[in-house]
Order: structure tokens, then sequence, then C-alpha cells
């Protein structure tokens, strides 16, 4: 754990051991809060009362006796039945901050005791098909959430499970295969000439497929031919791959996000050990044959009629489906890659099939205390309607027109409040704020909820957004610069006004928030923690003068409270995957 503990675990720890003193039998939570009231407000000695059969606030009372004040807690009052509202030390608030301070690459946030390996699925489209607006939150999201688990001391494994397998495969490859050379070479082109190459060759391909009987049947020997490994026809496979993967890489560019080859791993990948998959859970008993397929049933999961729905693992014809590729991929990222948490960022409409393949992976032993499995179902994306998200002619909205437009929406924002920016610098800084906007309007939603996607609001200065966020940052750098030869530093000895209070207390409890939001893969916490400290900075910008304060020390002083505030917003962001430009 980081050496920086927040004040608020060391305020718990001194009610902790009050309540200890004062009843040596109980195992009491103080139950301790931020408060409108004071700085804390702790709440569990209503509890402990209720155990010990005693008055609450003569128990209270009691306590308070036992409390150790003067150096971080001030003053603890008795309220209503028996709360404590309890007040730190000014002294105390700043002295924390500088360690945080000194502990810039941190900035107090712990790093776990015992971390594991997480694999993250994230991020999964399809070869030979445009990535659209409903592949956006899953490559937000997972990419925020190797972040934060990163920077708490997780070792995070990326898994991109692209859709590069199965039967339509069997006719774009024997399309290829029957008019060679029309797919350049990867290297000779850019994400949206690969897009607009496959664009044709797939609806070329459907075309024949439609309308030639002897092409779909050369079609479907083709998918035999690529399932069984023939050398000529997966290597005409390998050349469309290649192609989308340029395509993808140039979306993800555009999205700000780091994507590595050797983590995309299609469900090509796991063709051989389905067979295998297949065999080990048939011996286990965990499937069985049903009507000449290979199943697994579930007595708390059923259909129409009270049926039961099965998890189909091999088909009747022989063939495997999604549950057979999933299975096989638990068995290799537990296995081969060593996982403690296989983290899989999904669609919600994916929740069933998920709970059927992680109750069946536990059944057969491969998934268990050690290792677990979480499905990080988000909702829809949906338009200004409340409808899912679709153009006018009602087709999906292609992601990478969707980011385009964000961008150009703010360039509009940049360039109207911009003094002393080029206009090629109004363009890097538009980037930065449009796909920021994109991120955080994403990231500061519940990931299982719906969310609108409203440009207009999203590229607002105004309201929870992460331009007011961006702007914020910019504007402590401006300050900082003018101060010019002044710089940050923490003055214990200075009484602090309310505002600078309430904004301390706050940056303190940046530790604790990123930890817990890892912990319970909720970013959109962190996202309203970094919106509540950009408030709380504005309104400690509005009352408390930084370089006209009444004395050099409290121009210092409030610098450093400036700076820590900037570093933690350019923390928190980068977490989110969201830049933090330096001037706006």
């Amino acid at each position: 754990m980081t050496s920086v503990t927040s004040l608020t675990a060391q305020v718990q720890q001194r009610l902790a051991n009050a309540l200890s003193a004062t009843r040596p039998e109980a195992d009491a939570d103080p139950l301790l809060r931020r408060s409108d009231r004071a700085d804390f407000q702790a709440n569990g000695i209503l509890a402990l009362a209720k155990k010990a059969k005693s008055n609450p606030r003569e128990l209270a009372t009691e306590v308070v006796g036992n409390i150790v004040t003067g150096d971080v807690i001030k003053d603890v009052e008795v309220s209503g039945p028996g709360f404590l509202n309890i007040t730190v030390a000014d002294r105390a608030i700043t002295e924390n901050l500088a360690a945080r301070h000194a502990d810039a690459d941190r900035l107090g946030v712990p790093v776990k005791d015992t971390p594991g390996i997480t694999v993250v699925d994230y991020a999964q489209p399809n070869v030979a098909k445009e990535m659209h607006v409903g592949h956006l939150r899953s490559a937000v999201i997972g990419d925020a959430l190797r972040g934060m688990l990163d920077f708490t001391g997780e070792k995070t494994i990326g898994r991109h499970h692209i859709g590069d397998w199965g039967t339509q495969f069997g006719m774009l490859i024997q399309y290829l295969f029957e008019h060679p050379g029309e797919l350049a070479p990867p290297e000779d082109v850019d994400g949206e000439q690969a897009m607009s190459n496959l664009n044709r060759v797939y609806k070329a391909s459907r075309a024949f497929f439609d309308a030639d009987e002897e092409f779909k049947e050369r079609a479907r020997k083709r998918v035999v031919a690529l399932q069984s490994g023939d050398k000529e026809t997966l290597e005409l496979w390998q050349q469309f791959v290649d192609e989308s993967k340029v395509y993808f890489y140039s979306v993800f560019e555009k999205l700000d996000m780091e994507v590595r080859d050797e983590e995309i791993v299609g469900e090509s990948a796991y063709n051989e050990g389905m067979p295998e998959t297949a065999r080990l859970l048939e011996e286990m008993g965990v499937a069985v044959r049903s009507e000449g397929a290979l199943v697994v049933f579930f007595d708390d999961i059923r259909g129409k009629d009270d049926q039961p729905v099965p998890l189909i693992v091999q088909k009747a014809d022989g063939g495997f489906g999604y549950a057979a590729s999933d299975l096989t991929a638990i068995r290799n990222r537990v296995v081969d890659l060593h996982a403690t948490t296989l983290l899989y960022v999904v669609d919600v409409r994916q929740s069933l099939h998920f709970k059927m393949v992680f109750e069946t992976a536990r059944r057969a032993g491969w998934l268990g205390d050690d290792v677990t499995a979480h499905n990080m179902g988000y909702g829809t994306v949906l338009g200004a309607d409340g409808k899912p998200f679709k153009t006018r002619e009602g087709e999906t909205v292609r992601l990478e027109d969707l980011l385009d437009e964000a961008v150009q929406r703010a360039a509009e924002v940049v360039r109207e409040k911009a003094q002393d920016l080029t206009e090629d610098e109004i363009q890097e800084r538009a980037a930065q704020v449009g796909i920021g906007a994109v991120k955080y309007a994403d990231l500061s939603t519940s990931p299982n909820r719906d969310y609108k996607f409203d440009l207009d609001q999203m590229v607002s200065l105004n309201g929870d957004t992460s331009v007011y966020l961006q702007y914020a940052y910019a504007r402590i750098q401006s300050i900082l610069r003018k101060a010019g030869d002044t710089k940050p530093a923490a003055h214990p000895e200075l009484e602090l006004h309310a505002a600078e209070r309430a904004l301390g207390l706050h940056l303190d409890a940046f530790g604790d928030t990123v930890f817990e939001a890892a912990a319970e893969y909720a970013p959109h916490k962190l996202a309203a923690y970094l919106y509540q400290l950009a408030s709380l900075y504005t309104s400690f910008y509005d009352k408390c003068p930084v370089l006209k304060a009444d004395t050099s020390e409290q121009v210092e002083n409030r610098l450093f409270l400036c700076d820590l505030t900037a570093r933690t917003l350019h923390q928190g962001m980068a977490l989110l995957g969201i830049r933090t430009p330096e001037r706006l």
C-alpha cells in the first residue's frame, strides 16, 4: 500500500480505536462518510448501541471521550440520536496534501497488496465489417478499465476477440480466390481505403452468393477448407484479416487508443482447441448429447413453455459456435495466460450467453475461487429521441463518422475560445477535446445504463462534460504560468478558507476513489469524482484570490492547491484515456 494514507482512513482508524476502547467486546464499524454539517459524520454508534442495548447518545458521548484529538481531528460533537460530527484540523489537511504532492507519481493511489492478472476482453470488431456506434462502448470502457487496473498494480492483458471465423468467410475467400488482386497489399492502403476495399469485396461476394448456386456451393466447400487448415485458403483468409486490421488500427487511432497486434486474438485462434473443449466437457459429464448436439443444461435458465435453454457447445452437424470458442478462450486465458480474473466488456444483450458460459466453465473447474469471470454488460447508445442511435436512413451510424463530427464540433468550441492558438494548434486540441468528449459521456454513465449521444451537450463548456474538466485544467496551467517565479508551496500553519477546505478534502480522497473504482470496475465513479473536483476548484477560484492573496505565504499555498488539483485532474483523466491540453 502507499505510504500516504488518506485523512478518511486516519479518521476511520481513530474512531475504530475509540469504539474499541469504549466497548472492547464489540467489532463495530464507525460507518464514516463525508458530511455537509462537518467534514465527516460517523453513524456506526447507532448500531452498536442497539446491539449493546444502551442509549445511543450516552454511548456516543462516551466514545467521544476516547477519541484522540488535536493533530488530525480538531473537534467532535454528538448530534441527533447519536451521530458524531467530525471536523479535521486545517494543518492535517495541508500536511496530507503536501505528502500527496511529493508522491507525484501516485498522488496517494494505493497499490494492491496481492495483484493478479486480469484478461480484459474488449473492443471486438468484426473482420470485413465497418465499426459502428455499437462498438464504441466496449472499446472506451475496456480501455479505461485497463488504465485504472494497471495503475493499482494489477497486470492486465488485452484480448480483442474479433469476429474472423465462420460461414461468411467461405463466401468472401472464395470470391477472392476467383478474383485475385481485388485487395491491395495492406501496406499500400490507409484505413479508409482498406474499409472501402473490404466493403466492395463483401458486396460483390454477397451478390455472387445470392445469385449463383454453383458459387454458393463452392463457398460452402471453402468453409470446410478453411476450418480444416487448407494452406491456400488460409493465405487468402490472412490477407483479408490483415486488410481489416489496417482499418481497425485507423479507427482506434482516432479514438486515441493503443491496440497491440498481439492482443488481437480472434475466434480463429481457438479453432484447433474447440474439439478438445468439447471432448473434456463430455468426458466430465458437464455437457451431454441431445438430438445429436453436445449441450449443457441449467436448472435456473428456462425459456418459453418453461423448457430448459441449453448452451450448444457442438451442433448436430459437428460444427462449433460461439459457446465453443468462448469456452476454449477461457481455457487458454486460465491455463496459458495464468489469469486470475476474466473481464468481459460486452453488450448487455449477451448477458445470458455469458452467464451460461461462465457456469459451464465453473462446472468444468476452469473457473473457481482462484479464477473468477465478470461480465461488464453495457447499455445501448441512444439518439436524442431515446431510441437506438441510427442515421436518418435507419442505418447504424459509422463510428468514424461519429468521431469526425465530434472533432469538428470541438474545433468550433476551441476556435471560439482560443486567444493565442494557431490553426494547427486548434485542430490538435479539437481532436483531444472532441474524442475526450465522446469518451467522457460514455464513462460518466454507469456501464449497464443506456445513454443519449448528444454532441451539443458533450462539447459544452457547462455541466458534467470532459470539456469543462479540460478547461479547468488549462485555467490552472495559465495561473501557474502567470505566477512567474512564485512557486507552489504548502504552508500548514495557515488557516484555510471554507472553499480551500472543501477542495483539499476532496483532493485527499483521490487515492481511495481510484482504488475503489478500479476494484468495482466502475469508471463512472472516477468520472464523478473528477467532475466534483473541477466544480470545487471553480468555487475555490471564485472565492479565494490566488495571485492577489493577502500574503506571499497564502499565494504560495493557493498555488499549491492549484498545482495539486491540476496534477489530479491530469492523472484522473489519463486513467480514463482522456487528454488534458495545457492551453485551450
